[in-house]
């Protein structure tokens, strides 16, 4: 190790493909349709609690209005980064949700529009156990089953009109609740109240919207293609889903959440 250089965090991940600027730009909505979430979590002043997958930091600043102390974490460190400059008050770390290391340190987890990004879902909820106080809560929304199908069907559907290399694996994590229900109490967390529910998401931007969308949250099924490709499968997918979600100048995505209560025994 360099002398000076600091110790290695094994929390750290090394990759970082989210632009934190158009992020800010284009994906208010994320925060905005997450804020009654926090009203679920209810945080109390003398508490201390974890945002899992903070991103910008909105949320976590949210919680941290009611008087608690708040710990923001994303594996993102364009994320958390800006997350800083968004509010310096408030502390965060880039912290790989299946690598935290905490224990038994906070009174509730939050996590708002992230958990369907990590595949490992067992993982993550080991680490959150271990995370919470006994009696500490869970409280979390994310894609859950039939999340943004009609979408993924299309681009699909695009990538072979461009002739475009099949993917290897589906990059989200969709599941019912039954399944994550399974997924929690295996690892010592008891499901207290969970739903899955349609959302329909309007994005701002008018036309340009769905293509916004696009760039931005569904980058790893037009990675690896060249920019002549990506750009005819945004064409291809507005196009395709025009007369299912263009309504009044915008687009309406079809969004499904499954959003959960849970509590560490």
């Amino acid at each position: 190790m360099i002398p000076g250089e600091p110790k290695e965090n094994p929390h750290i991940v090394a990759s970082d493909d989210w632009d934190s600027i158009r992020y800010q730009r284009d994906a208010r909505f994320v925060w905005e349709l997450g804020e009654p979430l926090v009203q679920v979590l209810d945080p109390q002043p003398d508490e201390r609690i974890l945002d899992i997958g903070c991103g910008l930091g909105q949320l976590t600043a949210k919680i941290a209005q009611s008087g608690a102390e708040v710990l923001g974490v994303d594996a993102s460190p364009s994320m958390i980064e800006q997350a800083r400059r968004n509010y310096p008050q408030i502390k965060f770390e880039v912290v790989d949700a299946t690598r935290m290391g905490f224990h038994a340190e906070f009174d509730a987890a939050f996590s708002n529009a992230a958990l369907h990004w990590i595949l490992d879902a067992s993982q993550v909820a080991s680490r959150v156990y271990n995370a919470l106080k006994p009696g500490g809560r869970l409280v979390a929304e994310f894609g859950g089953e039939g999340n943004i199908s009609a979408i993924v069907r299309t681009i699909f559907r695009a990538r072979e009109e461009v002739n475009a290399s099949p993917l290897d694996r589906f990059p989200w994590y969709f599941p019912s609740v039954s399944e994550y229900r399974s997924v929690l109490r295996a690892h010592g967390l008891v499901v207290t109240d969970a739903d899955l529910f349609p959302r329909p998401t309007q994005l701002e931007g008018g036309e340009r919207g769905l293509g916004d969308w696009l760039r931005v949250f569904a980058r790893p099924l037009i990675e690896g293609l060249s920019r002549p490709e990506k750009q005819e499968v945004v064409s291809l997918v507005e196009e395709q889903l025009r007369d299912e979600m263009f309504e009044d100048g915008s687009w309406i995505l079809d969004y499904v959440r499954i959003r959960v209560r849970a509590e560490r025994q």
